[in-house]
């Protein structure tokens, strides 16, 4: 998927396992499919899971997921996985990774789920986080939507798309920025971080761009549903002003755009074909 990721495979983790917590060392271990594009997890026979960056991992102990899951966990109207360890650089691994609790539930493709209920589930999460103190948070992902235009034109330069592409960055570019006080974003709510149970988003997963800031990287996730309907189911579920609502659709044709640039539907069939859902159904809203 990446040119300069670590081939992490089960004999990896059983060594770092046996090396830093031979406790586990001899539960059941399985890889976690489908792979995520940061880390590659593993379950940990039935109760945890480890997570191992791909690439470019945190060469510092501590993470903000190790300070504030716990606590968020507590408040959140969906299960989270909590972390448990952190295991250190070795000889086999380069990078600080992490043992957290095992979520049940699955992952599956979008349009498997039920959108208009998941535009609710979300939205009622993207609600909670909005209502916790950002008293002492990390700043997330959700910084200005103007930030980002150096990055997006870079990516703009390379997709070989629609013209009217650029004209809808620039738009989104132009409504005003967030004024309000900083609020708590999980930062990147893609359909593989969800997991579904007996119908309904019952856990969200991969917590590592969390924080405080703009809340439309999180509001974003409506047009990540595929459906004009549970665009609309969200915006019904959670009322947001028009301001914030534009700074979302430029983060999410943002994303696809990168996303379209960079992967092919070779080494990423699931997630270029997302990102296509994506900013087609941006454009359309102006047909």
């Amino acid at each position: 998927m990446h040119v300069d990721e670590l081939e992490i495979n089960e004999g990896l983790v059983r060594r770092l396992l046996a090396g830093q917590f031979p406790e586990w060392v001899d539960l059941p271990l399985r890889r976690v499919e489908p792979s995520g594009t940061v880390n590659a997890i593993f379950r940990l026979g039935d109760e945890l899971s480890v997570r191992l960056p791909r690439r470019r991992g945190p060469t510092e102990p501590g993470s903000t997921e190790f300070d504030w899951l716990p606590k968020l966990a507590l408040l959140l109207p969906v299960e989270v996985p909590v972390p448990v360890a952190q295991g250190r650089p070795s000889g086999d691994y380069p990078w600080f990774w992490e043992i957290h609790t095992w979520v049940e539930g699955k992952t599956v493709p979008v349009e498997e789920i039920d959108a208009i209920g998941a535009a609710r589930d979300l939205a009622a999460l993207v609600q909670a986080m909005q209502q916790i103190s950002p008293a002492g948070a990390p700043r997330g992902r959700g910084i200005p939507l103007a930030d980002r235009d150096p990055e997006t034109r870079y990516w703009l330069a390379r997709f070989d798309g629609d013209p009217t592409v650029t004209a809808e960055w620039e738009r989104a570019l132009a409504a005003p920025p967030w004024g309000g006080p900083p609020v708590w974003h999980h930062g990147d709510l893609d359909v593989r971080n969800w997991l579904v149970r007996d119908g309904r988003i019952s856990g969200v997963v991969d917590w590592g761009a969390m924080g405080v800031g703009d809340p439309a990287c999180d509001v974003m996730v409506a047009w990540k549903l595929h459906s004009p309907g549970a665009l609309h189911a969200f915006r019904a579920a959670l009322p947001t002003d028009d301001a914030t609502w534009e700074r979302a659709r430029g983060w999410v044709l943002s994303q696809a755009v990168a996303i379209l640039a960079y992967y092919t539907p070779e080494n990423n069939p699931a997630l270029f074909h997302e990102a296509e859902s994506w900013l087609a159904l941006v454009l359309s809203e102006r047909d």
